[in-house]
């Protein structure tokens, strides 16, 4: 088999920073989950007073806080970008390890938040708001799992071109809560 030449490219994907799978993996994301707000969206316009019903048991402080705490992971996600290029890589692995503290912060916030719920009665099972609800806020989940694995091995690593691929996943995963909490939990 031959060997791809190093001139051909990516296209426009050759311009992002990091690997160019990762953008291929995080646009791919970005379709699944536009697909699930779309379809949360249609579900709430097609039954508007079953969803502010179901809505109204959310915690929307709750989700202020997640928000604030995973827009300040990413914030760290940046700093150790910035750091890996004009400091090093002892800052970097700092600042990496501010956004995996703060994403694992997330997770404990979104598993209490869960056991309320719960302790409410609604479940996945409850109606179609609750479904959607947890699914979306499961997968997003999920992502938040993987982006802490991404930043560990991405520590490890701490190569430029590696803190380059792993803080662009991150930030997709704050990108995505940022589009949830709204049209989750505020709008109505």
């Amino acid at each position: 088999m031959e060997r791809q030449d190093d001139t051909v490219g990516w296209g426009a994907l050759d311009n992002l920073p990091g690997n160019p799978l990762m953008w291929i993996l995080i646009i791919s994301e970005l379709l699944v989950f536009g697909a699930f707000l779309s379809g949360f969206s249609v579900m709430r316009a097609l039954h508007p007073v079953a969803f502010a019903g179901s809505q109204a048991h959310l915690n929307r402080i709750t989700g202020g806080i997640n928000t604030m705490i995973l827009l300040s992971s990413g914030a760290c996600a940046a700093m150790a970008l910035r750091a890996r290029a004009e400091e090093g890589v002892r800052k970097c692995r700092f600042w990496l390890a501010g956004a995996s503290g703060l994403g694992t912060a997330f997770l404990l916030v979104k598993g209490y938040e869960y056991a309320d719920e719960a302790a409410q009665g609604m479940s996945i099972d409850t109606d179609s708001f609750f479904t959607l609800f947890y699914l979306m806020t499961g997968f997003h989940a999920l992502h938040v799992i993987l982006g802490l694995i991404i930043l560990a091995v991405v520590s490890w690593r701490c190569d430029q071109d590696d803190v380059e691929t792993g803080t662009a996943f991150w930030h997709m995963v704050d990108l995505i809560w940022v589009l949830l909490y709204p049209i989750v939990y505020l709008i109505r």
